[in-house]
């Protein structure tokens, strides 16, 4: 939990209402977070991905009470995406096992058929076994401020949460980096370039100076 264990790696939005907004955000949060929220893979099916969002201090809960969801002025939750993979080495290693038994048992490798079924069992059983892989990223949302952070360093998460926040909640989030907050106060492009301070053009010309 980067937010609760001071982490400084995350990425900040300003937070804007989009089309179809619902009118008190604060309100209308928990019930939005749960239409989204995580739910586990079905070993069953083929899926092999889930995600979506859940209690910042318990990442299997998904009831965002009040008290869970919101810290003074703030909101607290997290995004969770879960992904299972069949290492396809494994797989085929233990495809050929069993070919390797059934041709000394039948005198006969197996059909394209058999071995098609087998693999689709193994595949299966494979999948029973394996131990998801869990990522968690916090989310903080100052409503007061509308201001936003994702608590991810890799873009593609960051990206993937902001699409799960701006479904969820009918919002459009702004970067805040140097180019967007000059863009909406009205600086010009030329007015962000470095200072000399930044670039030590002082110190070059002392240095220029010294030398003559």
């Amino acid at each position: 939990m980067p937010v609760l264990r001071g982490a400084v790696t995350f990425s900040r939005f300003l937070v804007e209402p989009a089309e179809g907004a619902p009118a008190d955000l604060k309100r209308s949060l928990s019930r939005a977070l749960k239409a989204r929220a995580f739910a586990p893979i079905e070993r069953r099916s083929e899926e092999e991905r889930a995600a979506g969002f859940v209690e910042l201090e318990n990442h299997d809960a998904t009831d965002f009470a009040t008290g869970d969801l919101f810290y003074g002025e703030y909101a607290l939750f997290a995004y969770r995406i879960d992904q299972i993979k069949v290492p396809g080495p494994v797989l085929r290693a233990e495809v050929d096992k069993w070919a390797a038994a059934f041709e000394k048992e039948k005198g006969r490798p197996p059909s394209r058929g058999e071995k098609g079924e087998n693999r689709s069992s193994v595949r299966q059983l494979l999948r029973n076994r394996a131990v998801p892989i869990t990522k968690v990223h916090d989310v903080s949302w100052n409503l007061k401020s509308q201001q936003l952070q994702i608590w991810a360093a890799s873009r593609k998460a960051v990206e993937e949460v902001l699409g799960g926040l701006e479904t969820a909640f009918k919002i459009k989030l702004i970067p805040l980096i140097p180019a967007s907050v000059a863009a909406r106060t009205g600086i010009e492009d030329s007015a962000l370039g470095p200072t000399a301070e930044l670039i030590g053009m002082e110190l070059q010309a002392e240095v220029s100076h010294g030398e003559a």
